[in-house]
């Protein structure tokens, strides 16, 4: 079934520039949460492994369109002493180096000539930031990178290993239990580092989409990369706060983004273009799946990437943007060891405050909106969607369009062309909204003057599979619009280059799955192929049963990785306890031995019969009746059994 709820007159919003946005941020610099309407992102995909080398493809460093921008050092060198650390840079005709005092850890800038000759010697390819735990402070660079692609000129790198490199010299202040605690906390921090899908650029802003880019002012170029990144889209900001205090520090901080960047050259008729698709994952209201739904007292989304598409043929270029995000209301989804909790909305919390915040910002930045909620309009997700209209109605704005499609109920029985009934309904919004063109000549052809906000659950699968629809549809215009397709070809009907499409958008889902969910994207055979398949349908229930015993039993690691990475949560270096020492309650450990132990006698009665059938029943029935009562009471008290956080998102919801 397929609902759109009332839109009034739409009225233009005319979006204020981004330097706006980017100059009240840096006068509220101090406080993150500030700087939440500050603007959007960019871009890219090869294989080769960089390790400390320049590349070729960099050469024209500092400009976007003929516009200087200011850029970051791109090759560093780290000289470790047992009193310092001096990070040159290693850009040529360069003479800045990076000094970091290992006690005071203060940090200066100075000169080659200061570091000593009999320093310790090695290339990184860059700092991601400092941070602090039990043991004191923590230097974490990046040991190696790996290019991924060009987009105008500048090279766009995926950051692969990294080192975190502790300031003391000895842990021997320690307790035991600090030892332990401090382990415990580098293990998150290396759990962060190691979810795959970190991006960075020396000299070209990721944070910003190309349209923002183009309304910028000259001020605006000349602000730092660290200074002027939409810090919505900025993961290793707490790790750089030291740095962004001092700017003549600034060109030593790279912003790095989180999600997933693909940029494939493609041809069609002869013709060869660029192809870029971003996703850039917010690091406000980050988490994994259960632990982190619907809105917080800012108005920030639970999962909210901001997914960009990028053209570039001969000169010109085009974009075109959706976003995707929790519904933005109080609701929770605690795991509790069934396969699909139950979803709870909040009874004590004023929905509509976080939800005016919300949309405030989006139309700020992104335009008029209209939102695809695939949830299903029955079962437990039925009071999702009513609040979500209900909402919505309430809110009474021009600027925003609701639109409830039940996508399971919709395309069930494998009729996934039906898909085709919600791209039709949003034919006449996709052309109003329209996207982002400039022509050769730098001449701005076309502004996209709104944005799809899509979500199911997840955010995720289903999300995924209308995005790319919605995309495809926008790219045969732009195509066609640039001279690439000839009048009456279609997108779909290119072999070579569809078979890359469709792959980097499964690719997309993927990426954004395992950074939320911890597993691949559900339904990337459709994505992939353009049909579900039976070995599609295979994987989906695999993947399905890695997301539960993840989803249950080690997401509140992962969930307290994410917080302390994101400064969350601060480590205090005192001698007091940290909410890491937590005491299980008693049936934590009992109850699932004694499930255990009655399940293995129920199996032993069985193989392993008695004198006469019915004490061989008997004894079958007895320890089958005691596993299977232990494991009722087992289910009913869930949440007491799953991996819940320690550190912030420890709240439970009834």
């Amino acid at each position: 079934m397929l609902t759109t709820g009332t839109t009034v007159a739409l009225i233009e919003l005319q979006v204020p520039p981004i330097v706006a946005h980017v100059m009240d941020a840096r006068l509220s610099r101090a406080g993150r949460e500030n700087r939440v309407l500050s603007a959007p992102p960019s871009p890219g995909s090869n294989t080769r492994i960089w390790q400390h080398t320049e590349n070729p493809l960099c050469r024209h460093r500092g400009q976007v369109d003929g516009a200087k921008m200011a850029t970051a050092y791109e090759r560093y060198n780290l000289h470790t002493t047992p009193e310092k650390f001096f990070i040159e840079a290693c850009d040529e005709g360069v003479d800045a180096v990076l000094a970091i005092d290992r006690v005071s850890n203060e940090m200066t800038l100075t000169g080659k000539k200061d570091v000593p000759p009999l320093a310790v010697t090695r290339p990184i390819c860059g700092i991601m930031g400092t941070i602090r735990l039990v043991a004191g402070m923590y230097l974490i660079v990046i040991t190696r990178k790996r290019n991924v692609g060009s987009l105008l000129g500048h090279a766009v790198w995926k950051a692969v290993d990294f080192d975190v490199i502790s300031y003391k010299k000895t842990v021997l202040h320690l307790s035991e239990i600090q030892l332990q605690e401090n382990k415990t906390f580098l293990s998150m921090i290396n759990n962060v580092l190691t979810t795959d899908g970190f991006y960075f650029c020396t000299d070209y802003d990721l944070t910003h989409t190309l349209q923002r880019l183009a309304n910028t002012s000259p001020d605006f170029q000349e602000m730092s990369l660290l200074e002027r990144a939409d810090q919505r889209f900025v993961w290793n900001g707490n790790l750089l706060r030291e740095l962004a205090a001092q700017p003549e520090l600034h060109k030593f901080g790279l912003p790095v983004v989180h999600g997933f960047i693909v940029m494939k050259p493609c041809r069609i008729n002869g013709k060869i273009f660029e192809w870029i698709l971003i996703s850039r994952r917010s690091c406000f209201r980050a988490g994994v799946r259960y632990y982190v739904r619907g809105i917080d007292s800012e108005g920030h989304a639970a999962n909210f990437v901001e997914t960009e598409q990028i053209v570039l043929y001969e000169g010109a270029k085009a974009s075109f943007i959706q976003t995707r995000g929790s519904m933005p209301f109080y609701w929770s989804q605690r795991p509790n060891l069934k396969y699909k909790p139950k979803p709870v909305i909040s009874k004590t919390t004023n929905h509509m405050d976080g939800f005016q915040r919300h949309f405030d910002s989006q139309l700020l930045i992104y335009g008029k909106q209209t939102i695809l909620n695939l949830v299903n309009q029955k079962g437990s997700e039925k009071p999702l969607e009513q609040a979500f209209a209900k909402m919505m109605s309430g809110m009474n704005n021009g600027m925003l369009n609701y639109i409830a499609f039940d996508f399971h109920k919709e395309c069930s029985h494998m009729r996934w062309d039906r898909l085709q009934i919600l791209v039709d309904t949003v034919t006449e919004t996709q052309d109003e909204y329209c996207y982002f063109m400039v022509n050769s000549d730098g001449k701005t052809l076309a502004q996209q003057r709104g944005v799809f906000r899509s979500n199911c659950m997840d955010c995720l699968d289903r999300t995924n599979v209308i995005q790319s629809l919605l995309a495809r549809r926008s790219l045969q215009s732009q195509l066609q619009r640039m001279g690439v397709l000839n009048v009456g070809q279609q997108v779909e009907e290119q072999a070579e280059f569809e078979k890359i499409y469709k792959n980097a958008w499964a690719d997309n889902a993927n990426a954004c799955a395992v950074q939320y969910a911890g597993t691949g994207a559900l339904k990337t055979d459709f994505t992939r192929t353009g049909k579900r398949t039976r070995w599609g349908l295979l994987m989906d229930g695999w993947n399905s049963m890695i997301r539960y015993y993840k989803n249950n039993f080690s997401d509140g690691f992962r969930q307290d990785s994410i917080d302390l990475f994101l400064g969350n949560f601060a480590v205090d270096e005192s001698d007091g306890p940290t909410p890491l020492r937590v005491q299980k309650d008693w049936k934590f450990l009992t109850l699932p031995i004694i499930m255990l132990v009655a399940f293995s006698m129920c199996i032993v009665c069985l193989l392993m019969a008695g004198d006469t059938w019915t004490e061989t029943l008997a004894y079958v029935m007895f320890w089958g009746a005691a596993s299977a009562i232990t494991a009722t009471i087992i289910l009913f008290n869930g949440q007491d059994f799953v991996d819940a956080p320690k550190l912030v998102h420890k709240e439970k919801m009834d």
